[in-house]
């Protein structure tokens, strides 16, 4: 896939789900330390979160730390904004941040993942 393409899909999925993470694996079935680690504090944050298995999608694994200067998995994107990877979030979860900020853009928009 051509990187501009895979740049755009990147952009799409990130303006299409107010919370996403980029893993190794699934919050499920996590292929790495660090992945299992931030989805259970997703979880934990009772977090409508959508996902991209990183794994399954070598030009995504490949472009998107160019995009958002940040070179490791997982990352968490909130709002369109990189908020962090796996050190940052425990951070941020022990301070009760995350779970804040969580739940003030679970708020804003009323679960359309959920009305399946």
């Amino acid at each position: 896939m051509e990187t501009n393409e895979t740049v755009e899909k990147i952009k799409l999925q990130i303006s299409e789900n107010p919370i996403i993470v980029y893993m190794k694996g699934s919050p499920k079935l996590p292929s790495c330390g660090f992945s299992s680690q931030v989805a259970q504090i997703m979880i934990n944050c009772n977090a409508q979160f959508a996902f991209v298995d990183i794994l399954q999608h070598p030009d995504i694994r490949s472009e998107l730390p160019k995009y958002a200067n940040w070179p490791t998995f997982p990352q968490l994107w909130v709002e369109g904004e990189l908020v962090g990877g796996c050190d940052i979030l425990t951070e941020m979860y022990q301070k009760g941040e995350l779970q804040t900020l969580i739940a003030e853009t679970a708020a804003k928009y009323p679960s359309e993942e959920s009305a399946s």
